[in-house]
């Protein structure tokens, strides 16, 4: 076939195609160029989830005619203003958006700078560019697309509904809201809720994220977070990362950041889930709003046509700020847990009413100014929830099993002051009661030791290596013989970490020592076990987390066992422990140690309050 040129609409519905997927698209690249114009205000506006109407209006510096009428052209653009593609710190830079949405779409563009006398506007319809006029508009910069894919009618079939591409434009504002504190977004349409952010005005940069985060993502993550600030040779790291209670179902709640642009990187999130390894339950993701910057040399964010993902000059730098960060930060929290964990009890324990039930609600009822309470028959049976059914079926085998040696004696005042208090009670053999100053925690006596136990076994093998013990007998274990060649080429590597193995025939090995902590486990489980994920160890780092996997079961398996009574200075050096030992809010499979009660909410779901 004869090979023929293009013609330039059509090559700009091409490029549209890679640039303008859905609205949410065209409302990202349209407010990127108002933060890039200097904007402290920018409102969005949508109608049909974006396809009949997309208007973004900004108080940035604005453009004069000759810049609007080059702005609607293809690689048209004023962030590379000395053509370096290694040192681009905007968020757009390929001049594609204007003249992409315009090829699709109607395209209405007005602006005025703060020292013209009036504005200028333009349209383009469809492609076809029409001529620069006179305008009265205000400062800034006016933007309106309607008729979205009009141009295209085949892209309008892929799209959602309204209220999914609505949504889809709100996360967009969100996330964008999230990198710039300090600019003012309102977000309005049909479809979603309004949203608006004021632009954040505290004095720090950290005080001005923190309340810009509360502001997307709530204050109840503010209040589970823990400031991030690092600093590795020339790469930096912010924000804020959950506490390891505090998971979500998804990964959603992973909000990554690169020199101010909102990204969804495999990299980065690599990482944070690699800091929160052991500390989260499997299929459980943390929470974190982190912030990466780098000289714009050291990152090429034009891997993408989005401008989505991004890539580091060097990765493995950016990787181990990320995960040395979130660890020295979640081991400087010690035994913080998430105040969700408390609050999630006092919902279990406290009473429901179901739907059936139609008289005032009982909730209302208060035993100190009215003696009467409601009759049985106003509550609907089968619905009294909380201490009377389900709440009270958690309790079902806790029969009066509680050993009380940790309350007899007066409690000491110095000991209330402490973070977990000091031990009143036993109940079952299992947990431990505390009381505090403002409140009661109950602790998992188990789950708490076994966090402490692999604690203090990973502390052993970082300041002196692992001991290792002769085995009387060495064990001899048969596996594949491509398996069995590749732990004894690592034998040097397992050696250092307390495994000594040698070849013992075609597919056999020995082991003749093993870690102290490890003795008198199944060794030859162990082997089996290494030589099976021997594909995924790629480094010894690799390796010494898996090992730290193993020396995980043998805490658990170690500590102290539920059903062992305790006395009550064990009980208080338990606690004492937890509160000096990093990541003892969650066990090693990521549940809580313990629960924490305050007294007022305890006064409150007893009527008192």
């Amino acid at each position: 076939m004869t090979v023929r040129r293009l013609d330039p609409v059509l090559v700009d519905r091409i490029a549209a195609g890679e640039v303008v997927e859905r609205p949410a698209s065209a409302v990202k690249e349209l407010v990127e160029n108002a933060v890039d114009a200097g904007a402290s205000r920018i409102e969005i506006v949508i109608e049909n989830g974006g396809r009949s109407l997309i208007r973004v209006v900004d108080d940035g510096l604005g453009m004069t005619p000759e810049d609007l009428d080059l702005a609607v052209e293809r690689h048209a653009t004023s962030k590379i203003p000395d053509g370096d593609l290694f040192r681009i710190d905007t968020l757009g830079f390929r001049g594609e958006a204007l003249p992409s949405i315009g090829s699709v779409a109607r395209l209405a563009v007005a602006s005025r700078r703060a020292d013209a006398d009036h504005g200028s506007a333009i349209l383009v319809d469809a492609g076809r560019k029409h001529a620069v006029r006179p305008a009265a508009v205000e400062r800034g910069t006016r933007v309106e697309v309607t008729d979205l894919f009009y141009a295209t009618p085949a892209r309008l079939k892929f799209l959602k509904t309204d209220r999914a591409e609505a949504q889809a434009v709100a996360d967009i504002v969100k996330r964008l809201a999230m990198a710039h504190p300090r600019v003012r977004f309102t977000l309005v349409g049909d479809g979603v809720t309004t949203l608006d952010y004021p632009a954040a005005r505290g004095e720090s940069d950290e005080a001005a994220l923190s309340e810009r985060l509360g502001q997307v993502l709530g204050r109840s993550f503010i209040e589970n977070a823990l400031p991030v600030d690092a600093m590795r040779e020339e790469a930096g790291l912010t924000g804020f990362a959950g506490l390891a209670t505090d998971h979500r179902a998804t990964a959603g709640a992973i909000h990554a950041h690169v020199n101010g642009r909102p990204v969804r990187d495999k990299l980065l999130l690599g990482a944070v889930k690699a800091a929160y390894a052991d500390l989260v339950p499997n299929g459980r993701h943390p929470a974190a709003a982190l912030y990466v910057t780098v000289p714009p040399r050291m990152v090429d964010v034009n891997v993408h046509p989005a401008k989505s993902e991004v890539r580091f000059r060097d990765p493995g730098l950016v990787r181990g700020l990320i995960v040395g960060a979130l660890k020295q930060v979640l081991g400087a929290a010690g035994h913080r847990a998430a105040n969700t964990v408390g609050a999630r009890t006092l919902d279990a324990l406290r009473p429901s009413y179901g739907a059936s039930y139609s008289a005032p609600r009982p909730a209302s009822w208060d035993w100190r100014t009215s003696p009467a309470a409601p009759s049985e028959g106003e509550i609907a049976p089968g619905h009294l929830g909380g201490f009377a059914e389900a709440a009270q079926a958690a309790f079902a085998a806790f029969v009066p099993q509680s050993d009380g040696r940790g309350a007899d004696a007066a409690v000491d005042p110095a000991l209330l002051a402490h973070p977990l208090g000091a031990a009143r009670a036993q109940l079952h053999d299992t947990y431990i009661v505390s009381q505090t100053r403002d409140g009661v925690v109950i602790v998992d006596q188990h789950a708490a030791h076994e966090r402490l136990v692999y604690e203090r076994l990973k502390r052993e093998r970082a300041a002196r290596g692992i001991e290792r013990q002769m085995l009387l007998i060495p064990v001899v274990v048969d596996l594949d013989p491509v398996e069995a060649a590749k732990l004894v080429d690592k034998a040097d590597v397992l050696g250092a970490l307390g495994l000594v193995i040698e070849g013992f025939g075609p597919g056999a090995v020995a082991i003749s020592e093993v870690p102290s902590a490890l003795a008198g486990g199944d060794a030859a489980a162990l082997l089996r076990d290494l030589a099976e994920s021997m594909e995924e160890w790629g480094s010894a780092l690799a390796l010494e987390d898996r090992l730290d996997h193993v020396l995980a079961t043998f805490a658990c398996h170690h500590s102290v066992r539920a059903g062992r009574r305790m006395k009550p200075e064990e009980m208080n050096a338990l606690l004492r422990e937890m509160e000096a030992t990093p990541f003892s809010g969650q066990c090693n499979h990521g549940r809580p140690t313990y629960v924490e009660l305050k007294l007022d909410d305890i006064e409150r779901l007893f009527g008192r309050r």
